[in-house]
């Protein structure tokens, strides 16, 4: 699951209507990875779920005691007298939502009351899923629990969530309805949304002003469409202390000879703006002096450059095949990688278009390269 900040920072060389995302994972609905890595484990009710109900006999247990403590109280006929009043504000039949829906609905509340999300697209969100939901949601309200989110999977994403924080914001106010109704912070229920989702769809959720606060990303993360595949290969780059390098016609797919050490280059700003590779025994590059470098896959003259901030980015984990430092637990992996995106500049950052981050290599690891192609060919 994936939380999309509501208040993102524009950039000027942007349309004004295409923003920069703040992007972070916080869960998974994975119950496996959750209990193998520590990660929180979230998710929602199954379509499977909600379709194994028919009626509200199906429920079982039935009652529910109010948080403060009290008698138990039957939920799904409070759920069914509160839908027949949510139907009337709403202006919908009280036939037509689905009283499988609502008896699944209800199961999951008595089991989960301070858990309790709706998947609200089983059947129709607006003739069904939202009206049970309300009901169930206004009926533990009326018990001292607050529901904490629903969800959408299908259909018009973007028209739904809107329609969907219409009515729920209708159900919460004071004002326009009558007594019963008055539930302040019904209007501000998180909706979630989920079915295939990709980065060019939350560009969409923000840019056309969704009422979105979470997504689900499954496909799209793990399967990686935009690039199924990631070429990585083993090769020798030196032997007995002589460096090497396997030469081929395609330039993308030469090594770097020798063994290297690689460094981070920072602009004034603090963002990074070039990895350079160095070979092992030059000495590292120097804080605001200027450099000759050349690019990987930009032909011609060195290109000069002045970092502001250098970093060291090699670190040894494995020697001979053993652990020579402790390994860094997923906590301090997640935060380290999403605190290197956060220091990447915008024009790399961007979704459409963005610049590509160049790679470089020293004036002597160059020259290096150029010996061992020379003396293949």
């Amino acid at each position: 699951w994936v939380y999309v900040a509501p208040r993102v920072q524009m950039v000027d060389f942007l349309p004004p209507s295409i923003p920069i995302l703040e992007v972070s994972f916080d869960y998974t609905s994975n119950i496996l990875a959750g209990k193998l890595y520590g990660i929180p484990v979230r998710g929602t009710v199954a379509h499977s779920f909600i379709m194994s109900f028919r009626s509200l006999e199906e429920v079982q247990p039935r009652v529910l005691s109010p948080l403060e403590g009290g008698e138990p109280v039957d939920l799904p006929s409070l759920a069914e007298s509160w839908l027949q009043r949510v139907c009337e504000l709403l202006g919908t039949p009280s036939d037509k939502p689905n009283r499988g829906e609502l008896a699944a609905f209800v199961s999951y509340a008595i089991a989960f009351p301070q858990d309790f999300q709706g998947l609200l697209d089983t059947y129709c969100v607006m003739r069904s899923g939202l009206p049970n939901f309300c009901a169930v949601a206004l009926a533990l309200h009326q018990l001292g629990y607050r529901a904490i989110g629903v969800r959408l999977d299908s259909g018009d994403l973007i028209q739904q969530s809107k329609e969907t924080r219409r009515v729920l914001r209708a159900c919460g106010h004071p004002l326009l309805l009558r007594p019963g109704f008055q539930v302040p912070w019904f209007g501000s229920i998180p909706i979630a949304v989920s079915n295939d989702i990709s980065e060019r769809s939350v560009e969409d959720f923000v840019r056309e002003g969704s009422e979105i606060d979470m997504v689900g990303v499954g496909t799209n993360l793990v399967t990686c469409p935009l690039q199924p595949s990631l070429g990585c290969v083993y090769k020798l780059v030196e032997v007995n202390g002589s460096p090497c390098l396997k030469f081929t016609e395609e330039e993308e797919k030469m090594t770097i000879p020798g063994i290297k050490a690689i460094y981070r280059l920072y602009d004034a700003a603090g963002h990074p703006f070039m990895d350079l590779m160095a070979l092992e025994n030059e000495p590292s590059p120097s804080v605001g002096q200027e450099l000759a470098v050349h690019i990987l896959g930009r032909r011609g003259e060195a290109t000069k450059i002045r970092p502001s901030a250098v970093k060291p980015l090699h670190r040894m984990y494995l020697r001979d095949g053993q652990v020579c430092e402790e390994l860094p637990s997923l906590q301090e992996v997640r935060s380290h990688a999403q605190a290197s995106l956060n220091l990447l500049s915008p024009v790399h950052r961007q979704l459409r278009d963005p610049q590509p981050y160049p790679v470089a290599v020293t004036e002597k690891l160059h020259l290096l390269l150029v010996e061992l192609q020379n003396a293949s060919q």
